[in-house]
């Protein structure tokens, strides 16, 4: 069974320049080659539909793939533990070579007249996913004492007061301009 991500190229790369408009969608890991995230990190899941909307141009020695590439994720909020779904939308321009020259490592290899977006589509994804999302803007979060989600609810939990630090309470500042006395 061949991959939906290998496209042939041989046509391309035999008139240069060239352009071609590749548009498709496939299983993100179909192999289930990448090993699965914790559950409180962000991941993609590996029967994600991922899509692929890219112009490829030939030019001499390889060709250039620019385009989108978008991909469901799923995470934890960082400051409530709810599970967050998002979708990574992310705008590539990569070039796919023969051969890698010294220097060159960040280019992706032309095979047997083929070339393989499955690379370039998971490399994208992966570094667009955010580390540390949010399940909206205004999270409030959960209590440090009490552990209740303030989005939901609200506590009376105060700080305790640490003795240390007691002194400063009853500290006051003097506005110089209006001779106003403020506390902090």
């Amino acid at each position: 069974m061949s991959s939906p991500y290998l496209v042939p190229v041989a046509r391309l790369l035999r008139d240069v320049p060239s352009r071609a408009e590749v548009a498709f969608e496939a299983l993100f890991d179909e192999p289930h080659e990448f090993i699965q995230r914790g559950p409180a990190e962000t991941d993609v899941f590996p029967e994600a539909t991922v899509r692929l909307q890219l112009r490829l141009e030939s030019f001499n020695g390889g060709l250039r793939a620019r385009g989108q590439v978008e991909a469901p994720w799923h995470g934890v909020c960082r400051r409530c533990s709810t599970p967050v779904l998002g979708v990574s939308s992310v705008s590539v321009d990569e070039r796919f070579v023969h051969d890698r020259l010294t220097g060159d490592e960040e280019t992706y290899l032309i095979e047997d007249d083929f070339i393989d977006l499955a690379p370039l589509a998971h490399d994208a994804i992966f570094l667009d996913l955010p580390l540390a999302p949010l399940c909206r803007e205004d999270c409030k979060g959960l209590c440090p004492f009490c552990g209740i989600d303030r989005n939901e609810a609200s506590c009376d939990c105060q700080a305790p007061i640490d003795s240390r630090w007691a002194t400063l309470d009853g500290l006051r500042f003097t506005d110089l301009e209006t001779g106003e006395s403020e506390e902090v």
